[in-house]
């Protein structure tokens, strides 16, 4: 069981989608958000969902919220997250990659030093800056990045101290942001665990 605090990413537009993906069911539950919730579960000893509104989510969970009056933006999750937490590290992953596991967490910690600001899963597709591990060290700069509605987050990665950690497999990374994504990726769950 990993004691790092990891932070499940609900709160975004799903503009792509056309739907909220966070609610949208995968496998063989109500919502890809309650899916990721209890999988997750089995792998950290702390999870928690950062989303604008709790309303939405017909599970029990423990939510961060952002801050009221806020662009839908992981900088806003950011600053929440670690003003309501007191770890100096969390790992964050968005709710619409359903397939990244335990070995991808594992290798993101096992990465980390002290210095860091930030590990950051890579692969040949690019970098995923919502799969990767925060440092505490980031808040004052998010904090102003809300402040000034600057929600860049690849700008904020190349002025830290990150560490981009290399992964071979592209699928583990996979995005679910247009409807034929999600179709693949319910076909994809289906024969892993069949």
């Amino acid at each position: 069981m990993i004691t790092t605090p990891c932070i499940l990413f609900a709160g975004g537009k799903s503009s792509r989608m056309g739907a909220d993906k966070s609610l949208l069911p995968f496998g063989g539950y109500p919502s890809l958000a309650e899916y990721q919730y209890e999988r997750l579960k089995t792998i950290f000893s702390h999870v928690y969902i950062s989303a604008k509104s709790r309303d939405k989510f017909n599970f029990d969970a423990p939510f961060i919220l952002d801050p009221a009056d806020v662009d839908y933006a992981p900088t806003a999750g950011f600053v929440s997250m670690f003003r309501e937490l007191k770890e100096e590290r969390v790992l964050v992953l968005s709710v619409d990659t359903p397939f990244v596991d335990e070995k991808v967490f594992q290798a993101l910690i096992d990465a980390d030093t002290e210095n860091l600001d930030t590990v950051i899963a890579r692969t040949s597709e690019g970098s995923h800056p919502m799969c990767g591990l925060y440092h505490r060290s980031l808040l004052g700069e998010f904090e102003r990045m809300l402040a000034e509605r600057d929600h860049r987050l690849g700008k904020l990665l190349a002025a830290s101290n990150t560490l981009y950690l290399d992964f071979s497999d592209d699928a583990l990374f996979a995005n679910l942001n247009h409807p034929h994504e999600y179709e693949e990726a319910k076909i994809r769950f289906n024969a892993l665990t069949t």
